[in-house]
């Protein structure tokens, strides 16, 4: 392709060769690097923020006669980003890094903007979590789109029409580093200015600070990332010392080891079970099960990455942190006393609670016809896991069989946004269902249809479950507990999915399901049913977890709280009598 003549010069060289050298464009300005990065400052802090101003505007406490408060978020969200733009001023380096920060920012404030999400740590762990097949229900043109304008027209600017300004190293680098110091006194000129005002607001009002683009998503990303790659890893601490099989272990040729089911569930919210009074027949199948409803159970977080290692763990939530939490779990324990432990999983892993334990994926164990009919687009519904429930107990060596088994469930349950991805053509109750990844855009009774179908699937899943127990029954003493990770914002106050920072997440995203069916394993351990039943309306969390399922498996340790077990006001025996039997069964095991 030939070049108008305007733009080519020809000149002549050794031996007369024409040679054709572009001119630079009419178009291209001069600039210094430090006002590029203060002009792409303004664009941000103005185009790339407006998830922030939308909620300063919903705040009445910043609404002042001189937009004082507003002018200083404003500085102080302008002077982070200035500064972090221009840690990356070097030459060869910041065009890529400022392309790169423009297209995260852009990204971060789509995401804001049509699910109400904040970039807290927990979204930021979320994320990181997040596999290709749930990453791609992400993805749509309108985010693209958006993209490509927010990002992309500064961008082509910065690399089509800006030339930096050639100065020597040494003098560049003293007059960077007095705009970095004059930065830094304006910021802190201006927090002391509206520190009286502003610090409590910001402080107390989290959706305030996880808004400001990108500031608040790049701290959040050093505090997932980056910090634990400068902290060493604190070697495992096991919690399984002095932990003994209680009373119903000790042998008797009448009694059957237990076989208990735990199902992880997904992104369930309590309000959408018809077990918990919703109108909609989202559960009609386990109404059908003698099985015993808690209706005020909260989560321990509202993303699967923090909520499952705490289901399983030791701590309560106020006390646990995924990243710096150094103890085996309750799965480790009950694999050390000898118990067939296994985790069969249709969703994106098991967050490091199964590491230690035999793990299965569903798709990879299941045969390439049951894979045809449960799974589609690298997704599969949670039936499959039925196909192979048998494998899965076989699969556990006999000597711990003897013992008792406990198999681990994990759904893909409601898992947004693509609910109507999440049931079967003949769970599909209520129609018509939304069928868009931007979930935003969908009328709200769809949405709704879409996600109680997905409701519809789990109670399915649930009863087929309990059918395959009481198949087991002539071997084992059966039982199944399902809990739900967290719960889901569909829209309400704009705000949709999971993640949110969990002091100011709705109750949507915390108050989950938590059903048990007592099989033939509540006898076994001495539970009376009809005593727990009479207890399903006390406020419970996952911070019973752990100890629920140790009292339901008869298993004491000293991290055993019977308080904190909800089946054990009605379990017949005091837990002094337990713990004298546990001695003597592990006097005999050891004789």
């Amino acid at each position: 392709m030939e070049l108008p003549l305007s733009h080519i010069d020809v000149r002549t060289v050794e031996k007369n060769k024409p040679v054709a050298i572009f001119k630079k464009p009419r178009f291209v300005l001069t600039f210094s690097p430090r006002v590029v990065a203060l002009l792409l400052t303004a664009w941000i802090a103005l185009f790339l923020n407006q998830a922030l101003w939308q909620r300063v505007n919903e705040l009445p406490q910043l609404q002042d006669p001189w937009g004082l408060k507003r002018l200083v978020l404003l500085s102080l969200l302008a002077c982070g980003t200035y500064l972090w733009l221009m840690l990356w001023s070097w030459p060869k380096v910041r065009r890529t890094a400022w392309s790169l920060t423009l297209i995260f920012a852009a990204c971060t404030q789509f995401y804001m903007l049509r699910y109400g999400v904040m970039m807290d740590s927990s979204t930021v762990a979320n994320v990181l979590d997040t596999n290709v097949a749930e990453a791609s229900a992400l993805l749509s043109p309108a985010m693209l789109g958006h993209v490509a304008v927010y990002a992309g027209l500064p961008i082509v600017w910065l690399w089509l029409c800006v030339r930096f300004a050639y100065q020597a190293s040494f003098k560049g680098f003293q007059t960077t580093l007095v705009w970095v110091l004059a930065i830094i006194a304006i910021s802190a000129a201006f927090t002391a200015l509206g520190y009286q005002s502003m610090a409590p607001m910001v402080r107390n009002y989290k959706g305030l600070r996880f808004s400001m683009n990108p500031i608040s998503t790049l701290v959040s990303w050093n505090d997932v990332v980056v910090k634990p790659l400068l902290h060493a890893q604190p070697p495992l601490r096991s919690i399984n010392a002095d932990a003994n099989l209680g009373q119903s272990y000790i042998r008797n040729d009448a009694q059957k080891p237990p076989l208990l089911v735990l199902v992880v569930g997904e992104t369930t919210r309590a309000d959408h079970f018809s077990l918990n009074g919703y109108e909609r027949e989202t559960t009609p199948d386990l109404a059908r099960q003698k099985v015993l409803n808690w209706t005020h159970a909260s989560s321990c977080g509202t993303s699967t990455n923090v909520s499952v290692p705490c289901m399983f763990s030791h701590q309560d939530r106020r006390v646990f942190k995924r990243q710096d939490n150094p103890y085996s779990n309750l799965l480790d324990m009950f694999q050390a006393l000898g118990l067939g432990v296994s985790w069969l999983d249709n969703q994106a892993g098991c967050q490091g609670v199964c590491q230690r334990i035999a793990f299965k994926q569903a798709d990879h164990l299941a045969s390439p016809q049951a894979v045809n009919v449960w799974c589609k687009n690298g997704e599969c519904l949670d039936r499959l896991m039925l196909e192979v429930l048998d494998d899965q107990l076989n699969a556990v060596p006999q000597s711990s069989k003897q013992r008792g088994v406990v198999l681990v469930l994990h759904q893909m349950g409601s898992h947004g946004p693509a609910y109507y991805r999440r049931s079967a053509k003949d769970t599909k109750h209520f129609l018509k269902e939304c069928e868009n990844n931007e979930i935003s855009h969908c009328q709200t009774q769809a949405l709704i249809n879409a996600y109680d179908n997905s409701m519809v699937e789990t109670d399915k899943f649930l009863a087929s479950t309990i059918e395959w127990l009481k198949k087991q029954e002539p071997r084992f003493a059966t039982s199944m507990l399902y809990v739900a990770d967290h719960g889901e914002s569909l829209g309400e106050n704009g705000v949709y999915m999971h993640a949110m920072a969990y002091d100011i997440a709705p109750s949507a995203q915390t108050h989950i399901p938590w059903v048990w069916w007592p099989g033939s394993l509540a006898e076994r351990t001495n539970v009376d049913e009809a005593c727990v039943a009479q207890r399903t309306d006390l406020p419970i969390s996952h911070d019973n977890y752990f100890h629920t399922v140790l009292g339901l498996m008869d298993v004491y340790t000293p991290y055993y709280q019977p308080a904190m077990d909800i089946l054990n006001p009605c379990r017949q025996g005091a837990p002094a009598s337990r713990r004298q039997a546990e001695s003597q069964n592990s006097r005999t095991s050891n004789g």
